[in-house]
């Protein structure tokens, strides 16, 4: 078996993306070679990071594809992995086959798994994703995040201002400060994994670098404050290549338990309505009950599961 990515030769972009994968396309890889053009024209894909693994007679296999930023030196994350249906154990293969990729990438970037709800009780589906999650795990992949995917539409309308909070235009220090007091007690389980390895303030300051690399910008940040200046909480309009994004909100711990998460997020809703946003998107975990319950109050809808499987936080 031979891995490799699609830049030895120049019919080899052209052999992977004419790849047709076998099985169920609720798994998340229904992408096709239009798709994949076009994100490889925005520098999203590369042929570098487009792997896959082909016999002794040149018959592709499988199939790997890695996602990342426009700028990004690295990929991010999976966006594609597939096994012919023929192949007698396709944990094996795929786990070799990220495997090469990680190796020559020099990182383990995560791997997102796009699901409906109900796959688990589908089993065509259901054995899709075993096997996936068999060849994360053998690849160094071993932890596991369950998230649920929001999406809100214009339909959906935007709950009006009630007064409970004042949101303001603050410095880095106030957010950094903001970042650290909210991961206190957070049933954001990113959040409680990586302070297992990490204290507050660096994963404050790691959170605030990510959302200054994405494509949002440090304008449209706010902190939410009570009517006497007490911080009460954060909102972090956001943005993907793709569309707008909630980002990142929260109440800080003493403020928790008043409703207070539902003027956040209305603020954010409203700030991207306000832009002429025709959809907006979110993540929660999927045990994070209470933020999924202020998403449906604020008439989100869920879309997906999104299964991220990544490597465990460092020492």
């Amino acid at each position: 078996m031979i891995f490799r990515c699609a830049i030895a030769d120049p019919a080899d972009l052209d052999r992977a993306l004419a790849y047709e994968g076998d099985e169920p396309v609720e798994v998340g890889e229904a992408l096709t070679a239009e798709a994949i053009r076009e994100e490889l024209a925005e520098n999203r894909f590369r042929p570098e990071w487009i792997w896959f693994a082909e016999d002794e007679d040149g018959e592709i296999l499988a199939r790997a594809l890695w996602w990342g930023r426009t700028d990004s030196e690295r990929p991010i994350a999976l966006d594609c992995l597939q096994v012919r249906a023929a192949v007698p154990d396709p944990g094996a293969l795929a786990a070799e086959l990220l495997a090469a990729g990680h190796e020559a990438f020099g990182t383990l970037p995560l791997y997102n798994v796009s699901l409906p709800g109900d796959w688990r009780t589908r089993p065509e589906l259901a054995a899709a994703v075993a096997w996936r999650q068999e060849a994360a795990r053998e690849a160094g992949l071993t932890r596991e995040i369950e998230r649920l995917r929001y999406e809100w539409t214009p339909a959906a309308g935007t709950a009006e201002p009630t007064g409970r909070l004042v949101f303001r235009e603050a410095t880095d220090e106030e957010f950094l400060d903001a970042f650290v007091r909210l991961s206190q007690g957070s049933l954001d389980v990113a959040t409680q994994n990586e302070l297992r390895s990490m204290d507050a303030e660096e994963l404050a300051r790691e959170d605030m670098e990510f959302y200054l690399d994405c494509p949002g910008e440090r304008s449209w940040w706010r902190l939410a404050d009570l009517p006497d200046g007490t911080l009460a909480g954060l909102a972090i309009p956001s943005a993907t290549p793709y569309h707008r994004n909630v980002g990142y909100l929260g109440v800080v711990p003493e403020q928790r338990g008043k409703g207070l998460i539902d003027e956040v997020l209305a603020e954010i809703t409203r700030f991207h309505a306000a832009a002429g946003a025709q959809r907006v998107t979110a993540t929660t975990d999927t045990v994070n009950a209470p933020m999924a319950a202020a998403f449906d109050r604020a008439g989100y809808e869920v879309t997906q599961i999104r299964l991220v499987l990544e490597q465990p936080s460092r020492a």
